[in-house]
């Protein structure tokens, strides 16, 4: 089909080829009213789906294919062909963005090794250091700010004050410089000093008082490191700026992880919490059906990592038992979508008379009988 240009040319249209699971949610930002006359508004997708990449695959390829298959949107980045982002040559990085781009794919986050549990809090930091200057680079040229750390494991057996003002001091100099180049660190509760409560937790927030430092919750790290993540969640949400979806059953060294919503990891409640919070950002799919770094496994590629059947789940866990008990929400291509009520404007109160001074309707009164008795007098002349 055509249409005319100006001159005459006819101009071909181009049909839209975007599959419906990927196209953006409404950002009009315009109303509609619903039953009862109540006017919303429909806003952008305040929750986005995605996941860790490598947890699908070790390929880039593998990585969006898995996230093309569940019409998701947002990669986060931890390997790439068991090679870790800040260790990636600047030229790889620069193709694997121009991809992303390409595929319409935005990169939600990276992970980093600092604080994580390969190290300890007596480690030389230099390493440290040197990845965080790469991984601000890469992450650039990414199109990403967010930077995932932990608080360090304590293998070497220091007191907890020590242990506790050692980490202080390191995650303190990751905060300050992670503001200063306008990204920010995601402290997870993983390993490390400040992984395992809310009050370690809180503590590090208000000791550190960083604009460059936030929390990253992972919903499913409570069943293998002895705490209720609810619970966690629960106390720390006004700081989560991040969320890994995972879920589990067993705990400690037993821990076995499985589908969401197949666990006892509460994940259900914990994403109703969100929502009845109006959270806003990515719930980054973590399943460790594979991939467990920690343990030296990853998907290889050739076998069904579990990823896709993952998300699937969490999708049918979120309509199912999130949604009924969350009004104004409802899922959207990528993720969910909030129609909050539109304010009603303020009814302005009638304006007021002119306040008169002291006497002024005393003296009007006063006028007006003297000219009516000016009147008469004249008329009475005549």
């Amino acid at each position: 089909m055509s249409a005319l240009r100006k001159g005459g040319r006819a101009r071909r249209r181009r049909a839209n080829r975007t599959p419906v699971a990927r196209r953006p949610a409404d950002r009009s930002g315009g109303t509609a009213p619903q039953l009862g006359g109540t006017a919303v508004r429909f806003g952008g997708t305040a929750v986005r789906f995605g996941g860790i990449g490598d947890e699908a695959a070790p390929d880039l390829a593998g990585q969006l294919d898995a996230l093309e298959q569940l019409g998701w949107r947002e990669l986060e980045l931890r390997t790439v062909d068991g090679v870790w982002i800040a260790d990636m040559p600047a030229r790889q990085v620069t193709a694997l963005a121009r991809t992303l781009r390409r595929r319409g794919v935005r990169v939600c986050g990276i992970a980093s090794r600092v604080g994580n549990w390969a190290s300890d809090i007596t480690d030389d930091h230099r390493r440290e250091d040197l990845e965080l200057e790469a991984l601000a680079l890469r992450a650039a040229v990414l199109g990403t700010t967010r930077i995932r750390v932990m608080s360090y494991p304590n293998g070497t057996g220091l007191p907890e004050p020590e242990w506790r003002r050692r980490v202080l001091a390191r995650l303190r100099g990751v905060a300050a410089g992670a503001h200063r180049g306008g990204r920010l660190a995601l402290h997870e509760n993983c390993a490390g000093w400040a992984g395992s409560s809310a009050e370690k937790a809180l503590d590090l927030i208000a000791s550190l008082d960083s604009p460059g430092l936030r929390l990253l919750h992972d919903t499913g790290n409570g069943i293998a490191y002895g705490y209720d993540g609810f619970e966690l969640l629960r106390r720390t949400a006004g700081h989560v700026d991040h969320v890994h979806i995972k879920d589990a059953v067993g705990g400690g060294p037993d821990t076995r992880y499985v589908l969401p919503g197949a666990g006892d990891a509460r994940l259900a409640e914990s994403l109703r919490l969100l929502t009845a919070r109006g959270w806003r950002g990515v719930w980054s799919l973590e399943p460790h059906l594979a991939t467990r770094p920690h343990e030296g496994l990853a998907a290889d590629g050739r076998t069904d990592s579990g990823f896709v059947a993952a998300g699937r789940a969490l999708t049918a866990l979120v309509e199912r038992e999130v949604l009924p008990h969350s009004p104004g929400w409802r899922l959207v291509p990528g993720g969910l979508a909030q129609d909050l009520p539109t304010p009603r404007p303020a009814s302005r109160p009638a304006p007021r008379p002119a306040s008169r001074p002291a006497g002024a309707d005393a003296g009007a009164r006063a006028g007006t009988d003297e000219r009516a008795a000016r009147e008469e007098a004249v008329t009475d002349a005549r």
